[in-house]
């Protein structure tokens, strides 16, 4: 074998993935809220970049950003010097109306009333003054548990052991911690640690500073004079009440069922989580992307939600004037790479709201029973059958859909809510939608009565019936998702129900 050096020549074909490629894949997945963090990234690493304060002329389409060579003599985006005085509007004297803007600082005279405002609010002995300090705010638990706890406790070791305990308490009120380890840790000896929580846990709101659930109750119940022997046992037995339990119920708590009623009653009033009224964490609520309404024709309006999509600007004015000045190449090259990735940044955000509506408007046409008649008429899709409709990839259609949500008649629901996988049908008809089946199976348990519990073989037959061919272990399963119980629990709660309404 004789080893020589030669030249060949192959043809191929590969697919590189380039930094911009990329990107316009990264923000196909991004929600509506870190787009925004990432535009906003983005204006301050690029000088070529500006938001477009525009407002939407056409809010029922999709319009993509505009990129603006020079600024026009009507296009005064620019010009941000300009006094609101001068501009069309403000106080007209001769018929006494005002314009919708605010007067800007440039507006404002020394003799104007917004002057003597800016007067009084610029300094208290120098200071500039905050005017957000004066927002109320609603108190934390951890606060109101700390303004209670030197009118209780007067050592200063307890106090520190007390301060400390309040940082372990969480939002609902419960104390997640093992008193041996923190009694080791500060320290200090355990009857102490005890002595500071049995204090603690007579701070308002009753019930805070609990291990446990029946603790908690057992907490409120003694701040209202109710805890006893009986109702003690029936809080150690909480587990058989879940359970529906009521023949080991009374047998423990030693008591007849009218008795055990009217202690279910006083403990339906108190509350589990105590500490939820004291500055409870304020959730972000749900932006939808894709907007659906019904036209008077009886079709459906799919637009972009404008409100959620950054509209960004490449100011090539500002490029042009720089680059005149710039002498050194590094600096060229430098603005030359900052104009490329603002135009690719732009390309891809009109990209990515082009590719989001595509594949809501797929979606729409495919699910038009479910926009029209309800849950039940949910068809089984999934990633294949929108990606072939609209000659996309499955994994472009899998990042659209990731942490998008669609604003209905129907409420708003995440994109991927309807792709559901497919249950076949008993007869010759069309497959099922597992959501659906789901609905269905929700829909049977609610109207059953204490008398005739469906069991799971009873909703496989009344299924069945319907033409949805499924099995007890799938029942079972779509069951047990709901956290909707068993029969046996089921049937109990009932007569306990009808027991306690006589």
């Amino acid at each position: 074998m004789v080893l020589t050096a030669k030249l060949e020549l192959r043809q191929g074909q590969q697919l590189v993935m380039t930094p911009q490629l990329q990107q316009a894949i990264r923000l196909l997945q991004l929600s509506n809220i870190e787009l925004c963090q990432f535009v906003e990234t983005e204006l301050e690493r690029n000088p070529l970049l500006e938001m477009d304060e525009t407002p939407d002329v056409s809010p029922k389409e999709h319009e993509a950003p505009v990129e603006r060579d020079e600024p026009s003599g009507e296009e005064e985006w620019l010009d941000l010097r300009k006094p609101v005085a001068e501009a069309d509007g403000g106080v007209d004297g001769d018929d006494g109306s005002y314009s919708d803007s605010a007067p800007t600082p440039g507006s404002m005279d020394a003799d104007s009333g917004w002057a003597n405002v800016r007067q009084s609010m610029s300094s208290h002995n120098g200071e500039e003054i905050n005017p957000e300090a004066f927002v109320s705010s609603e108190p934390s638990l951890r606060d109101h548990l700390s303004e209670q706890l030197p009118l209780s406790i007067h050592g200063q070791a307890e106090r520190l052991i007390g301060q400390h305990l309040i940082d372990m308490v969480d939002e609902a009120g419960y104390l997640h911690a093992d008193l041996d380890q923190l009694a080791a840790k500060l320290g200090a000896p355990l009857d102490m640690v005890e002595k500071v929580l049995a204090t603690l846990q007579t701070f308002d709101p009753a019930g805070v500073f609990a291990r446990s659930l029946g603790e908690c109750l057992a907490l409120q119940l003694k701040e209202q004079n109710r805890y006893d022997p009986q109702i003690a046992a029936l809080l150690d037995n909480l587990h058989l009440l879940a359970a529906h339990n009521m023949a080991a119920l009374r047998k423990a708590v030693d008591a007849d069922m009218a008795e055990i009623t009217e202690m279910i009653d006083e403990i339906k009033r108190l509350n589990p989580k105590p500490g939820l009224k004291f500055g409870s964490v304020q959730l972000q609520p749900v932006v939808p992307d894709v907007l659906v309404r019904q036209a008077a024709d009886g079709t459906w309006l799919i637009e972009l939600n404008s409100d959620t999509l950054p509209r960004v600007l490449v100011n090539r004015s500002y490029y042009a004037e720089v680059n005149t000045t710039t002498r050194t190449e590094k600096d060229k090259g430098y603005l030359l790479e900052c104009l490329q990735t603002a135009n690719w940044l732009v390309k891809s955000l009109d990209q990515r709201a082009r590719t989001i509506l595509k594949v809501a408007e797929e979606i729409v046409r495919q699910q038009d029973a479910f926009f029209t008649y309800g849950v039940q008429h949910l068809r089984p899709l999934n990633l294949r059958t929108v990606a072939d409709a609209i000659s996309m990839h499955e994994s472009t259609v899998s990042r659209v859909t990731s942490n998008k949500y669609m604003s209905s008649p129907r409420g708003i629901f995440e994109l991927k809510y309807f792709f559901t996988s497919a249950i076949q049908s008993a007869g010759d008809g069309e497959a099922h939608s597992s959501e659906a089946v789901r609905h269905r199976i929700k829909q049977l348990i609610e109207a059953e009565s204490a008398r005739s519990v469906l069991s799971d073989d009873k909703l496989v037959e009344k299924l069945n019936k319907e033409g949805i061919d499924i099995a007890r272990r799938t029942v079972a399963k779509y069951r047990e998702a709901m956290r909707i119980p068993s029969s046996v629990q089921r049937r109990r709660e009932k007569r306990l129900l009808e027991r306690t309404a006589r």
